[in-house]
């Protein structure tokens, strides 16, 4: 499994020659002008939920690639009645795709597309795919749901915000990887703006502290778990 960071939420996944793209805002996000979405690989597109900085290049993409669209229900209606292929999730709820298994899961967020419509209740995901498990978050405050994660599935990684303002912060993220039961973090939702920079040295020192790992990649490097 192969994952790329692309700045902000957006992420690239490679499970067994599917390619996954996660949340994708790129083409308006100076810090990632060097990714060029029109070489982007899509066979699926997950989204957490419906906001401007999560959604602008789904469209661009999807178009391109046919891939499918794969959110909760509201916003895969949305896509679906534009023409895009989706497939329509809610929370709790589990699909076994070509990649793997995935699993719609609870955030603590708000959801709605940037012309004011409604994009349904924000989640997460976790996918289960070569023989190795994720968790992404989505937009999210700490939850004590988080808790429910580990008792079905033992994660290899979880991929949270750490921000602030907007979502959690780097001391509520370490909370969640005690509640995920995962040690292994991989920081996103962070820098592209003034509202969630973060000290990245102080950052990956709090985690080290409490003898986890946090990783932060530059944009478009990528890790293999």
């Amino acid at each position: 499994m192969k994952i790329t960071f692309y700045g902000h939420a957006s992420l690239g996944i490679e499970i067994g020659g599917k390619h996954i793209l996660v949340d994708p805002y790129i083409s308006a996000n100076a810090k990632a002008a060097h990714i060029d979405i029109a070489t982007l690989k899509a066979d699926y597109i997950l989204v957490t939920h419906a906001h401007g900085d999560h959604i602008l290049d789904v469209e661009a993409i999807a178009k391109r690639t046919n891939a499918v669209i794969v959110s909760n229900a509201e916003i895969a209606g949305y896509y679906g009645a534009k023409g895009f292929q989706s497939h329509p999730m809610n929370h709790g709820g589990s699909w076994n795709f070509d990649f793997g298994k995935l699993k719609y899961v609870n955030a603590i967020h708000s959801s709605s597309f940037p012309d004011g419509s409604y994009g349904g209740n924000p989640g997460g995901f976790v996918i289960e795919g070569e023989h190795k498990n994720v968790y992404i978050s989505g937009d999210t405050a700490l939850t004590m749901d988080m808790k429910l994660i580990p008792m079905r599935t033992k994660l290899d990684l979880a991929i949270l915000p750490i921000g602030d303002n907007f979502t959690m912060d780097v001391e509520d993220a370490i909370l969640a990887s005690d509640f995920l039961d995962c040690d292994k973090i991989l920081g996103y939702h962070y820098d592209t703006f003034g509202y969630i920079e973060i000290d990245h040295e102080e950052s990956i020192r709090k985690f080290f502290d409490k003898g986890k790992d946090l990783m932060l990649l530059e944009i478009g490097d990528f890790i293999e778990l």
